[in-house]
This record gives C-alpha cells, structure tokens and sequence, in this order.
C-alpha cells in the first residue's frame, strides 16, 4: 500500500507529523494496536481555528476534518517508520467538533476525516467513529481527532 502516491494522485499534501503541545506523545504501539493522540487541522503551517454553526459553515468544517485526517496520516506513517504495509485496518476515529450552541451536523463535518481515510486505504479504511460537539477546542481548533489502527507486526 503506498499511500505517499495515493495521497499524491489526490493532489494532497502529506504535512510534517505535527510535535506534541502538552505532556504526551503523538502514538502509542501495543498489543497489535497504534493509538494516535489528538491531532488538529492545518493550513500552511497553522492551526484552522474557528467555531461550526458560528464563524464556519459545515463545508469549512469539513475540509478541517480532512486536515486532520492527513495529520493521522502523518502520525501513523512516522510511528510506523513509514512500513504502510504495517496498517492492516483503521479501526475508530473520534472526530470533536468545535461547536456553537445549536449546532447538530457534527457527523457531517467528520466525514471529511472519514471519506479521506477511505479514499487512502479503501476497505481497511472503514472504520467506527464517534463524532462529538464540544464547547471548545486546544488552539482554537475547529477540529481534533484520534485514531485507533490495528497493525501487523515489524
């Protein structure tokens, strides 16, 4: 699986693995599983910041997501020294949704991350989500999301 030249064919950019903000790291390896701490959305080097339902519409949300979602990426490829062969299934996103009192199209928004995990890894990119509004998010961000993948073996 190269997803370098899927991520490519996509006319997308893989960004650089983004460094922890707090007290954590970026993945954790064990019993066959990669847990991927939070990741936020970025845009030529900086957070996307913004509020759904407020100063963002779903459409912004969405393309958010997707940022996020190639973060993931990032992370997994730098935790997995790059072995793509390594990822046999993403198993659950959890997509948290920076959102205005009201707002409800929170799994809209999480499909961004959702839709691109698929177009990158096919039917091991299926995954279970949870999708949730929250008041606010670390930086501002518009949206954060973990990943829990399933690996094979080094």
């Amino acid at each position: 699986m190269d997803i370098a030249a899927r991520i490519a064919e996509l006319g997308l950019e893989l960004p650089k693995p983004a460094a922890p903000v707090a007290a954590y790291v970026p993945a954790v390896e064990h019993g066959g599983m990669l847990y991927v701490s939070g990741q936020l959305p970025f845009r030529d080097g900086q957070v996307v910041t913004g509020r759904l339902g407020d100063d963002m519409d779903v459409a912004g949300g969405q393309d958010a997501a997707a940022r996020v979602a190639l973060m993931l990426v990032a992370q997994i490829g730098q935790a997995l020294g790059g072995d793509w062969s390594r990822v046999e299934r993403i198993v659950k996103l959890g997509v948290f949704v920076n959102s205005a009192p009201g707002f409800t199209d929170q799994a809209k928004v999480a499909n961004g991350a959702s839709e691109l995990f698929e177009k990158l890894f096919g039917e091991t990119g299926r995954h279970a989500r949870a999708a949730v509004g929250v008041a606010v998010l670390p930086l501002g961000a518009a949206v954060e999301a973990d990943a829990i993948v399933a690996v094979r073996p080094a």
